[in-house]
């Protein structure tokens, strides 16, 4: 399982350590509102968390735990990712998903850790391209999409809620 640095921030795999912080970013109103928006119970929590330790043992990638170096401050996630999503178009290669808590939004932090995640899939995975479901409401993740070199290919329905995909071929 890989580790990545960024001028501020180490990204490690997901681990039963990030428990609570994700049980209380998955209940933060201001966090789900664009993904769930009544959060997440602490059972589902756990059950997303169990995923994620599930992906790297299964695929050799998934979501990081992205906390500041200096002060081990849990930010947010950024992951490369399989969820073998029910939606059409198929997502049929990697999928890259983040989210950031609230009070580090606006930091340029998520771009951070969506750059190291991609620069990874880029060097490492090699996928000729990848893909990213967000919520036509969501402007900060799309803006931050686009200036990453994603554009909007689909808008479809997933669980019942539209959404945008967006692909980026790898440079």
């Amino acid at each position: 399982m890989t580790v990545l640095t960024t001028g501020r921030m180490t990204l490690s795999p997901m681990t039963e350590a990030e428990w609570t912080e994700l049980c209380a970013l998955w209940s933060d109103p201001e966090f789900v509102r664009h993904i769930f928006p009544a959060g997440l119970s602490a059972e589902d929590v756990w059950t997303r968390l169990l995923r994620d330790i599930g992906h790297w043992a299964t695929v050799g990638y998934g979501n990081w735990a992205m906390r500041l170096t200096e002060t081990g401050e849990y930010v947010g996630s950024v992951g490369v990712l399989d969820y073998r999503r029910v939606v059409d178009p198929p997502l049929d290669v990697p999928e890259l998903g983040w989210g950031i808590a609230p009070r580090f939004q606006g930091q340029g932090l998520a771009a951070e850790g969506v750059r190291a995640a991609l620069d990874w899939c880029d060097g490492v995975l090699k996928a000729p391209r990848t893909v990213c479901m967000i919520s036509p409401e969501n402007g900060p993740s799309r803006t931050l999409a686009e200036r990453v070199g994603y554009a909007e290919y689909a808008r479809t329905t997933y669980r019942g809620e539209t959404v945008i995909l967006l692909e980026r071929a790898r440079p």
